[in-house]
């Protein structure tokens, strides 16, 4: 499955070398039959990643996330996210503040919690079955 993912990073990357890429974007460049990330050095080479979007591709769990210290907006939409976002903060994600969660399967308040430990400006949860509770 990484050589799926492999094939896609480097189409996204077109030729650049990966320490100087700040925006990568592999929205369905692939579908993700297990529903997971690749293996975490796959991304953790873009070092200096700003905007990382993967929407569209199947993802179920967010566990493995790499360390991307200077990544600042992380689009996730059309996934079916339902949890685990405890592992973008235990990706130490400290410069992250747009997180795009739009169209997920995300149900309960408590999902969220984790994500108070990220210092996010925007959280978009359009779609995602949460915004229909009446605490929402």
């Amino acid at each position: 499955m990484d050589e799926a993912w492999e094939r896609a990073v480097e189409a996204a990357r077109g030729g650049e070398d990966p320490g100087l890429v700040r925006s990568l974007t592999l929205d369905g460049a692939l579908k993700c039959s297990q529903g997971r990330l690749p293996s975490v050095y796959l991304l953790q080479q873009f070092s200096q990643l700003r905007i990382l979007s993967i929407a569209n591709v199947g993802l179920t769990s967010l566990a493995n996330f790499p360390y991307l210290p200077f990544l600042e907006r992380l689009i996730l939409s059309d996934n079916r996210i339902a949890g685990g976002l405890e592992h973008l903060v235990e990706a130490g994600l400290k410069s992250l503040r747009d997180l795009d969660l739009s169209n997920n399967k995300i149900q309960l308040v408590q999902d969220l919690a984790p994500l108070a430990h990220l210092n996010l400006l925007s959280l978009d949860l359009y779609e995602c079955p949460i915004t229909r509770l009446p605490e929402y």
